[in-house]
């Protein structure tokens, strides 16, 4: 019998109590295989920003919902940060004379590859993204670790391309001068922007020490060493407090990793938004209107006084 009575109490036979034991068992051995699976498809790109910082806070700064207008917050915003929008506004109606070239400022890991070390990547996940058609290539990059001789560690990478990654810098470059600006350290970017921009469209490369630390964040990137016009300047980054300093002038776009081999953000959703930016006079009000972008710091705790001036 699977259980018996004694003195009005259930007690269950040792038969059936092993067959718990082995469901529970089995339950428990499923779940472990569950959570290597979202170990192996969450990931942080190898040596970036969100990955080596030593700032306590980069590692729970609050999720972005990115392209969508960001809703605005319930309380009132200070003046200064109206007036500051404001004068943005007017600026646009300034004169009718040829505007000077659009700079787009790309971010690398998660805005246009995401890399792995390729000792830890689990094969399904590089045999799901081959099978579904995503480009990747192998790399080998100097480690700012040394080895105990003293040589520079090398790291083994696996790139993995954005979808439409080669045809989105071409058709960007035709109308936008270029640059690059990343986190990650020099030996791990510079080779890998080798493979990728095989063209030279990019016109310049800044790595990890081109950024700056602020009160609020570390590596940050500063904008206005890059362009003598802030109205025509524009960051591309999946990171929203890389363009603190400038909120006006950011683009804050959906996170790339491996398991989103039909990801379309680069031809279908920033393509068009940059042609549109590149025919402005100051693309600060666009990227205002869209994005929000000064209401969603002060949400986060950083007020106008952390930011650069938006009139520039």
């Amino acid at each position: 019998m699977a259980e018996l009575t004694q003195g009005g109490e259930v007690v269950y036979s040792p038969r059936t109590v092993q067959a718990w034991r082995a469901l529970l068992n089995w339950l428990g051995f499923f779940f472990q295989i569950f959570l290597q699976i979202l170990r192996a498809l969450g990931h942080l790109p190898l040596l970036s920003s969100s990955s080596s910082s030593s700032s306590p806070s980069s590692s729970s700064s609050p999720s972005f919902k990115p392209l969508p207008v960001i809703e605005l917050p319930d309380q009132d915003l200070p003046a200064d940060s109206a007036v500051q929008i404001a004068d943005v506004h007017d600026s646009d109606a300034d004169s009718d004379d040829r505007t000077e070239k659009l700079t787009v400022v790309l971010d690398l890991d998660e805005t246009l590859v995401c890399a792995y070390e390729t000792s830890s990547l689990p094969p399904g996940v590089r045999n799901q993204a081959t099978e579904a058609g995503l480009k990747w290539f192998e790399l080998e990059c100097f480690s700012s670790d040394k080895e105990c001789e003293g040589r520079p560690k090398i790291n083994y990478v696996t790139v993995f391309e954005r979808p439409g990654l080669r045809e989105f810098l071409k058709q960007l470059g035709e109308f936008a001068d270029l640059v690059l600006f990343t986190a990650g350290l020099e030996g791990y970017a510079r080779p890998l922007v080798d493979k990728i921009d095989a063209g030279n469209l990019l016109s310049r490369r800044l790595y990890r020490p081109s950024t700056i630390s602020t009160e609020y964040r570390e590596h940050v990137k500063d904008l206005s060493g890059l362009a003598k016009d802030m109205c025509r300047i524009v960051i591309v980054d999946n990171n929203p407090f890389s363009f603190l300093l400038q909120p006006v002038n950011g683009i804050p776009c959906i996170p790339f990793s491996a398991g989103q081999p039909h990801d379309k953000q680069l031809l279908d959703v920033l393509l068009p938004l940059l042609k549109e930016l590149s025919q402005q006079k100051d693309v600060r009000p666009v990227l205002y209107q869209r994005f929000h972008m000064p209401e969603w710091f002060q949400k986060q705790g950083i007020p106008s006084t952390g930011w650069t001036s938006v009139d520039g």
